[in-house]
């Protein structure tokens, strides 16, 4: 007869392997308690301000890659202010982590927009600068299109949280884009402005400082896609793209297949001096005099 001694002096691991799995199983329980307190996908669908299928009506799909930091809160405040004036449009905001936030998602539903607020921790290999966010965001846009629009008829644009927007931007620019669009950004890539080089009404480069080399030498906010093109394509944002020096909006825009010629220039008049329309701005975190843990905030919520 075998006889099995569960005595720990003669098991020297036993006890340790207790605790190790002891430990695993607190850290699932707690995983599941945060992904069951913060879901990773929230949305809301409003009717359309207008049943005719012109552009002036047409859809705008904002794509908008965000993650947790102090200035976080009046950065998405300052954009969603933009946004609530522009009529037809998806607000898509990807949350850099494994679920969503309650104070993001309250800041949307506040705003009347139509939304989708979705998490998706970046990948392993991925920049930290929104490339894996914007790629969920286009995979969500091909498989989900139909449950977010009344028709494919719309104009997909990538908008960082921190950036500063004219209404006009939305309403007279990007609303109005049937293949790719571009113009001008201020107070990027170590210039004052970049912006399009257009000769009788046509793209024929792009006045740039970083990397002027660039087939497509456009900031992130200085384009958009019609939908249709990006219906027709798998393109998304790779780990990374050499063909645009580090830069994604090259491999992007190749990758779905248009070129210098699909492009129409807006804002552009070399009779009189042009509106800027969108600033690359950044929201300098402040200096923090507290030294308490945690900070002290008064009873408002403070993302930190």
């Amino acid at each position: 007869m075998i006889k099995l001694s569960w005595n720990l002096r003669h098991r020297p691991y036993n006890a340790q392997a207790i605790l190790l799995g002891l430990f695993f199983f607190i850290i699932l329980v707690k995983l599941y308690l945060d992904l069951t307190a913060n879901p990773s996908f929230t949305r809301k669908i409003m009717e359309p301000s207008s049943k005719n299928s012109d552009a002036s009506n047409r859809t705008i799909i904002v794509v908008t890659p965000t993650y947790k930091r102090i200035t976080r809160l009046p950065d998405m405040i300052r954009l969603a202010n933009t946004l609530a004036h522009v009529k037809n449009l998806h607000w898509i905001v990807v949350e850099d982590g494994y679920g969503i936030v309650p104070a993001v998602r309250e800041l949307l539903e506040k705003t009347n927009l139509s939304y989708t607020y979705m998490a998706h921790k970046t990948a392993k290999g991925y920049p930290t600068r929104g490339w894996y966010q914007r790629t969920m965001a286009l995979r969500y846009i091909r498989s989900s299109w139909s449950k977010i629009l009344r028709e494919h008829d719309a104009v997909v644009y990538f908008a960082d949280d921190d950036n500063a927007y004219d209404v006009r931007l939305f309403t007279d620019y990007i609303r109005n884009v049937n293949t790719l669009g571009v113009w001008a950004v201020g107070l990027v890539g170590g210039a004052i402005v970049e912006a399009p080089k257009v000769v009788n009404h046509k793209v024929t480069g792009f006045n740039v400082r970083w990397s002027p080399n660039r087939r497509f030498a456009v900031d992130m906010a200085g384009f958009a896609i019609n939908l249709k093109y990006i219906l027709n394509s798998d393109a998304v944002f790779g780990k990374d793209c050499k063909r645009g020096e580090g830069a994604p909006e090259t491999c992007l825009i190749e990758d779905i297949g248009l070129d210098l010629e699909d492009i129409k220039p807006f804002g552009y008049d070399a009779t009189k001096v042009q509106d800027i329309m969108v600033w690359h701005t950044k929201t300098s975190p402040p200096e923090i005099e507290q030294r308490d843990e945690p900070i002290d905030s008064l009873g408002y919520f403070v993302e930190y």
